[in-house]
């Protein structure tokens, strides 16, 4: 598995195709009212200090991309940031590529950019994602109650949290 910037117009897309299917977008939040991201405003977000984007690929082939990972509202003062994912590639879902992503990209989070803390949350009856930030360490803080809108019903979000020196940096499988 490897982990690469979104540096090429066709990656642009194919993250943004997948930012724009409603399986995957009915789980994100850009910014009020927005759960969908265009390729240019994709480019523009790539562009950003506060972003830090790479997809994924599978073990045996760095072509095709099959996910992206993000730390978003990377905050260098503060030391912090959201962690986000979306597996773009259905065909490799249950097979772990998501948690190993996002655990390696939390490795450089912490390594890298010097974060001291990570936050996420997940949308209540995402069990996929909630699952993985389980596995992944991250303990839970707190709901956010009838803030997230699934075809025109109020739902809850649980956050979460983990900081650097809880984060065990080890072979997902």
């Amino acid at each position: 598995m490897q982990l690469l910037p979104i540096t090429t117009p066709e990656l642009v897309e194919t993250v943004a195709a997948w930012l724009a299917e409603p399986c995957n977008n009915r789980w994100l939040h850009f910014g009020p009212g927005v759960q969908s991201l265009s390729a240019p405003a994709l480019c523009v977000m790539v562009q950003k200090d506060s972003h830090f984007l790479r997809v994924y690929t599978a073990d045996e082939d760095p072509r095709p991309v099959i996910g992206l990972v993000g730390l978003s509202n990377v905050d260098r003062s503060f030391k912090t940031a959201t962690l986000w994912f979306v597996l773009g590639d259905k065909r490799y879902g249950g097979q772990g590529y998501t948690l190993r992503a996002a655990a390696m990209l939390m490795t450089l989070g912490f390594r890298d950019l010097g974060l001291n803390a990570i936050q996420a949350w997940a949308v209540e009856g995402n069990h996929g994602s909630l699952a993985i930030l389980r596995r992944l360490n991250f303990r839970a803080i707190g709901i956010q109650r009838q803030c997230h809108n699934i075809d025109g019903t109020a739902c809850d979000r649980q956050w979460f949290d983990l900081l650097a020196s809880e984060h065990k940096v080890i072979a997902y499988a």
